[in-house]
């Protein structure tokens, strides 16, 4: 199983390898290392709105 931040709004996944280049996350950012008013790409929710999940 791999596990993933996922946004618990939207369904969006953070994937570190891939960083949010739009929202200023460098590729390779681990989500721990995410600043905590980064708000997700797809639906606006908070950091906080984000559950690691196992899939």
């Amino acid at each position: 199983m791999n596990t993933f931040w996922m946004c618990m709004m939207c369904g969006w996944v953070y994937d570190p390898a891939a960083g949010d280049p739009d929202g200023g996350i460098a590729p390779g950012t681990a989500f721990e290392d995410v600043p905590k008013d980064w708000k997700c790409p797809s639906c606006g929710a908070a950091k906080t709105d984000f559950e690691l999940v196992e899939i």
